[in-house]
C-alpha cells in the first residue's frame, strides 16, 4: 500500500482518542481551559449523563474574534511559547489538542468574548469546517457547547456507558477539581436539574465546608491537618486517621502544584506511611497537595495528564513518606470507632487529649515516665515501684494526684475477662485491648533498636544464585552499594544471573532469591524501595506480637496503669502492628444514650 498523508480531519480523530473517550474527558479539558483562562466560577450542565449535549460556561479571560478560529486548530496554544516553557509548565493545558480533537468527533459551538470587546463572537464546528464568526450575546468569559459526542464514529460510541455511569464520572471529575481548587466556584446541571452549586472557598471556614460536601463529614472528623516544608518541596492538606478507613480508594485525591494525578510513586509513599496502622486489606483516604517548582516535574508524559514524572523522585518520595508518618504520629495513631452494637459511641486518638490535659502526656511526660523499660515483655516491676513513687496511693485507686491532670487514657478501674482493660478519664469510659496494645509498644521498641544501627547482615554458607534478566542485572550492578546498604550483598556472575552472598540477619530464614527480585523491581519501576523494611518489619511484628502480655493474664491496677502510660509514650498507638484498633472510648453522652438517661 502507497505511503501517504492522512486527512486532517482523520488525524484529529486520532488524536481524540487520546484524550477523548467519553463525555468526562470532555469535561475535563473544556474546565481545564477555562482554569487556564482566570476562571472564579464555571458551570458545567450535562444532557443525558453527556452524551447527548456537555456545556461549560466560565468567566475568564475570553477570546478575541481572531482567535477563535486559531484556537480550534491542532496544537495552537497560548500557554506555551519555547521548549523552555514546556520544561516548566505551570497550567493545567499546553499542547493546545483538546479543542481540535473534540470538534472533530462531535459538534461544537465555541462563543467567546474579550472585556476589550464590546460583544462577544460565535463560531460553529461541523464535520470539520470551521464557519465565519457571528455576533453573540455573551459577558466577558467563554462558552463551548458540545452535541451529540461520537456522532461520526459510531464504533466508538458503542462503548460509552449508560447515562448513570456517564454522569457519574463527570461528577467524580467535577468534585476532585473542586477540590483542587478552592478559588473557584463550581456549578453542575444535569438534564435541566441543578445538582452541586459550591462558590468560591477562600477562607478557611470556607474550604472545610467545601471538603465536607465533597469528601464527606466522617472525613473531616477525622482529618489530620498536614502542612510540611523541606528543600523547595511543600505538602499540605488532609489525611484521615487510620481509622477511617476504606474498603476501595475512592477517596484518596493527590494534586501536583493544583493538577490531579495516579502516580505509582506516590501510591507507594503514601502506603509505606501508613502500612504500620492500617488494617490489611483496608485504604487510607487523605486529600493533599504537592507543591514544588514546575521544573521539577514533567507533566509532559501522558496524553490525559494524569501522570507526571519527577527530576528527583527518591527526594519527592522520602519527604511524601516522612511527612505523612509524622503526622500519623503525632496523632497518635487513632482507634477504630465501636461497633453499631454501641449506638453513640465516640471514638479518639491518643492524640486528642482532654480538654486542658498538657501534651507531655503523649511524649515521655507525666507519671511513670521513669518507669519506661526498652525491654521487649511488659516491664511490670520496674514500671510499678516507678509509677508508685510519682503517684503514691493513688495509683492503687485509679485516681488523679492532688492538683493533677487525668491523662488522656485515664486511670484503670478493671480488667474484663482478662482481655480489656477498663480505665476512666475526663470524657468517659476507654476500653484497652491489653495485648494490642502491648504489642505496639514492643513493636516500636524493637523498631528503634534496629534503626539505631546499620542494618546487619548475615553470610550465605552457600552463595544463592538469582536468575533475572538483563535489565535487572544491570540495574543490580549499578546500584550494589545501595543494596549492601539494605543487607543485601550482591554479585554479578553472567549476562542474566546474579549471586546473593549476604542478606539482612533478621531475613536469614526469608526467601533471599525472591526479596532480591522484589527489591529489583521496586527500584526499576519507582526508584526506591521498602521491600527490605517491609520484610524486616513484618519479622519484628511477629516478634512483638509473641513478646507480647497475653489473654488471660491478671493485670493488677498499677500494672495496667503503668500500661496505659506507656500507650501514651508511643508513637501510632491507637493501632497495633497488624492494624487492630488498641483503644477505643466511650464518652458520658454516649453512656447516656445507652441507658436512656435524660429522656
Amino acid at each position: 500500500m502507497k505511503i501517504r498523508l492522512l486527512p486532517d480531519q482523520l488525524v484529529n480523530q486520532i488524536a481524540a482518542g487520546e484524550v477523548v473517550d467519553r463525555p468526562a474527558s470532555v469535561v475535563k479539558e473544556l474546565v481545564e481551559n477555562s482554569l487556564d483562562a482566570g476562571a472564579t466560577r464555571i458551570r458545567v450542565a450535562l444532557e443525558q449523563g453527556g452524551k447527548r449535549a456537555i456545556r461549560v460556561h466560565d468567566d475568564g479571560e475570553g477570546m478575541r474574534r481572531d482567535e477563535l478560529a486559531v484556537a480550534l486548530q491542532r496544537h495552537a496554544t497560548s500557554k506555551i511559547a519555547s521548549l523552555e516553557d514546556l520544561e516548566r509548565v505551570a497550567t493545567m493545558g499546553f499542547r493546545g489538542a483538546a479543542l481540535p480533537s473534540i470538534a472533530s468527533v462531535a459538534r461544537l459551538d465555541l462563543a467567546s468574548r474579550h472585556a476589550s470587546e464590546e460583544h462577544g463572537w460565535l463560531v460553529r464546528v461541523r464535520r470539520g469546517q470551521v464557519s465565519e464568526a457571528e455576533p453573540a450575546a455573551l459577558q466577558s468569559g467563554t462558552r463551548v457547547d458540545v452535541e451529540d459526542l461520537f456522532y461520526n464514529v459510531p464504533a466508538r460510541r458503542k462503548f460509552l456507558r449508560a447515562e448513570r455511569t456517564e454522569f457519574r464520572q463527570a461528577d467524580l471529575l467535577l468534585r476532585r477539581f473542586a477540590l483542587g481548587r478552592f478559588d473557584v466556584g463550581f456549578e453542575l446541571e444535569h438534564n435541566g436539574r441543578s445538582v452541586s452549586a459550591l462558590p468560591p472557598a477562600p477562607s478557611d471556614g470556607e474550604r472545610e465546608r467545601r471538603l465536607q460536601r465533597v469528601v464527606g463529614a466522617d472525613f473531616i472528623d477525622h482529618a489530620i491537618p498536614i502542612d510540611e516544608q523541606r528543600g523547595g518541596i511543600g505538602l499540605w492538606g488532609w489525611a484521615a486517621e487510620p481509622r477511617y478507613n476504606r474498603a476501595q480508594a475512592d477517596r484518596q485525591f493527590f494534586f501536583v502544584n493544583g493538577r490531579a494525578v495516579r502516580d505509582r510513586l506516590v501510591a507507594h509513599a503514601v502506603r509505606s506511611a501508613f502500612q504500620d496502622v492500617l488494617y490489611h486489606g483496608r485504604h487510607p483516604a487523605f486529600v493533599l497537595f504537592l507543591e514544588l517548582p514546575p521544573e521539577a516535574v514533567d507533566v509532559n508524559v501522558h496524553p490525559q495528564k494524569h501522570e507526571v514524572r519527577f527530576r528527583d523522585s527518591r527526594a519527592v518520595h522520602d519527604f511524601l513518606y516522612s511527612s505523612l508518618h509524622r503526622a500519623l504520629a503525632s496523632a497518635g495513631g487513632g482507634a477504630v470507632r465501636p461497633g453499631a452494637d454501641l449506638p453513640g459511641s465516640v471514638a479518639t486518638g491518643p492524640g486528642s487529649a482532654p480538654a486542658g490535659a498538657p501534651k507531655t502526656w503523649g511524649r515521655g511526660g507525666g507519671p511513670g515516665a521513669a518507669g519506661n523499660s526498652p525491654g521487649m515483655a511488659l516491664p511490670v516491676a520496674e514500671q510499678m515501684s516507678a509509677y508508685a513513687a510519682v503517684m503514691g496511693p493513688a495509683a492503687e485507686a485509679g485516681a488523679a494526684p492532688d492538683g493533677g491532670q487525668i491523662p488522656p487514657l485515664g486511670f484503670a478501674l478493671a480488667q474484663l475477662h482478662g482481655v480489656y482493660i477498663l480505665s476512666q478519664n475526663e470524657k468517659g469510659l476507654v476500653m484497652t485491648d491489653m495485648h494490642a496494645a502491648h504489642e505496639r509498644i514492643t513493636y516500636e521498641r524493637l523498631k528503634e533498636r534496629h534503626d539505631s544501627g546499620a542494618v546487619r547482615s548475615q553470610r550465605l554458607l552457600v552463595p544463592q544464585p538469582v536468575g533475572v534478566n538483563e535489565a535487572e542485572a544491570d540495574l543490580a550492578e549499578l546500584r550494589r552499594a545501595e543494596l549492601a546498604s539494605l543487607g543485601l550483598v550482591v554479585d554479578r556472575s553472567g549476562p542474566e544471573e546474579l549471586v546473593l552472598r549476604e542478606v539482612p540477619a533478621l531475613l536469614a530464614q526469608a526467601d533471599g532469591a525472591r526479596l532480591l527480585q522484589d527489591v529489583l523491581a521496586d527500584l526499576a519501576n519507582e526508584g526506591t524501595s521498602s521491600q527490605v523494611e517491609a520484610a524486616t518489619n513484618e519479622i519484628l511484628s511477629t516478634m512483638a506480637c509473641h513478646g507480647s502480655v497475653r489473654a488471660n493474664r491478671q493485670l493488677t491496677l498499677a500494672e495496667m496503669n503503668a500500661l496505659l502510660r506507656d500507650m501514651e509514650r508511643t508513637e501510632r498507638s491507637g493501632h497495633c502492628s497488624h492494624g487492630r484498633p488498641t483503644w477505643v472510648q466511650l464518652d458520658m453522652a454516649a453512656l447516656d444514650r445507652l441507658f436512656l438517661r435524660g429522656r
